[in-house]
């Protein structure tokens, strides 16, 4: 491990996929993202003419890693198209590893803007998104 590793933890895992409105293409939609542990930290890509967009994942380091504290980072994911603002993710992350947001799979969404947002539980995290990716929930609870 390299000493750049020491406290290393991911706040947002690498995500690509389609922005749709009405099941079209958002071309050059704006997506801005943004984690934050204990500080924001945000970036942003606009969408290309099939409405894909990638950003690589998030890291940063923090002796909390190693603290008995519970890892919860902030994580929202907003579009900007046509003037129109819409918020299509937002979620605490449950743990420290990359792709916990899928169970270890790659982060890949659909997301059409003029979805209802619905609410998923994933390894106990609650993700409020108007986003499809390829992860199975966790089982719902009967209270």
């Amino acid at each position: 491990m390299a000493i750049s590793d020491v406290g290393k933890v991911c706040l947002f895992s690498n995500i690509s996929g389609v922005i749709l409105i009405d099941g079209k293409p958002a071309a050059n939609a704006l997506v801005v993202r943004r984690a934050n542990l204990n500080k924001e930290l945000k970036d942003e890509v606009t969408t290309d003419e099939n409405g894909y967009f990638e950003m690589p994942a998030v890291f940063t380091n923090t002796v909390t890693k190693y603290l008995p504290q519970e890892f919860a980072p902030k994580q929202n994911i907003d579009v900007i198209f046509n003037g129109t603002e819409y918020a299509i993710w937002s979620a605490v992350k449950s743990g420290p590893e990359e792709n916990t947001e899928s169970k270890g799979k790659p982060l890949v969404v659909t997301c059409e803007l003029n979805s209802e947002n619905t609410t998923i539980v994933v390894d106990g995290a609650f993700i409020y998104s108007r986003c499809t990716w390829d992860v199975e929930p966790d089982p719902k609870m009967e209270f």
